[in-house]
């Protein structure tokens, strides 16, 4: 429960549980000039608020003002392997109202049709080309600064290597031909490529990542994710590598670009405060968390860059916009 200064409460029914420390604004918005396209951090939002109701006012007000949606997978549409209820009426009621979506992954071990067919598994029917993966976005980074032929070295999985090569970019396994050290998740890493991948970025090549995750959610529990594999190529050469995945604001600025959609039509669905949330925040996006995955209300008392809105899932979010749009 979140402790804070208290506003009078009106009356409530039993069917609308609230959480709220402060009187709502009518609508999220944010002062720009206190935010930086790139990676400014959003400005401060002094109200936790769960909406467990369709008909709230700022959940309401959002979906009016916001045309696209960029949306996580895991804890969002589905846990594991199960899908979350309403999730996919909810794309379906986008699709409806001719609202354009991406759902966006930092998995960096599968192409955007692998996690498509995945998500078909689960009964979500969604095309690669509604899924932007952290390889993918990477790619499109990569090209504004290396044309193709660029020879680069990949640690990571078929996700990154097919991007990479769809990119047009040169495979090198030589650290003093590479120009770029990619690093995405390998499963099968050895010693050998973290000392061709170290030596590479000693020798001057750019150091860039798919994503930061320190911990790869299984069923077995937490195993060690790429940022492990980061820290390990960082402690070997002094240098920090570029981060695309969230929470970078690099995915949502490609993502909306994608979608041919700015920042103030936008809102980021998640369920993570310091990927998807945060994200949102430094790509100036409206963010809505949904307390179906990570995130507590309890974590969002003591966020720094707290949520506009926060719900108690997708499904409440679909009601809204059946309601409102």
């Amino acid at each position: 429960m979140f402790h804070g200064r208290q506003s009078p409460e009106p009356e409530l029914s039993e069917a609308m549980p609230l959480v709220r420390s402060r009187p709502l604004p009518q609508l999220p918005k944010r002062p720009q000039e206190t935010v930086s396209h790139a990676y400014g951090d959003c400005r401060p939002i002094d109200y936790t608020f769960v909406q467990m109701d369709p008909r709230e006012p700022l959940l309401s007000a959002l979906v009016r003002t916001r045309r696209a949606y960029l949306v996580d997978l895991d804890g969002v549409i589905f846990t594991g392997s199960r899908p979350i209820p309403g999730a996919g009426e909810f794309f379906d009621a986008l699709r409806q109202r001719k609202l354009p979506f991406q759902l966006i992954t930092n998995n960096s071990t599968r192409t955007g049709r692998q996690v498509s067919d995945h998500l078909k598994g689960m009964g979500f029917l969604i095309d690669p080309e509604d899924i932007l993966t952290s390889p993918e976005a990477t790619a499109v980074y990569l090209r504004r600064d290396w044309p193709a032929g660029t020879p680069l070295m990949v640690i990571g999985e078929e996700g990154l290597v097919r991007a990479m090569v769809g990119a047009g970019f040169q495979l090198t396994t030589d650290p003093g031909h590479a120009k770029v050290v990619v690093c995405g998740l390998d499963r099968r890493l050895t010693y050998e490529r973290l000392v061709r991948g170290s030596s590479a970025i000693r020798f001057g090549a750019a150091f860039v990542a798919t994503n930061a995750d320190l911990a790869l959610p299984t069923e077995h529990g937490f195993l060690p994710g790429n940022g492990a594999t980061l820290a390990y190529l960082e402690a070997a050469t002094g240098v920090k590598p570029t981060v695309i995945g969230k929470p970078s604001p690099v995915m949502l600025e490609i993502a909306m670009a994608r979608l041919g959609v700015v920042h103030q039509e936008t809102v980021m669905i998640g369920d993570g405060l310091h990927t998807d949330i945060l994200a949102g925040a430094r790509a100036s996006v409206a963010t809505i968390l949904v307390l179906t995955g990570v995130a507590t209300i309890a974590d969002v008392a003591h966020a720094t860059n707290p949520p506009d809105v926060v719900t108690g899932s997708i499904d409440i979010v679909r009601q809204a916009l059946i309601a409102q749009v």
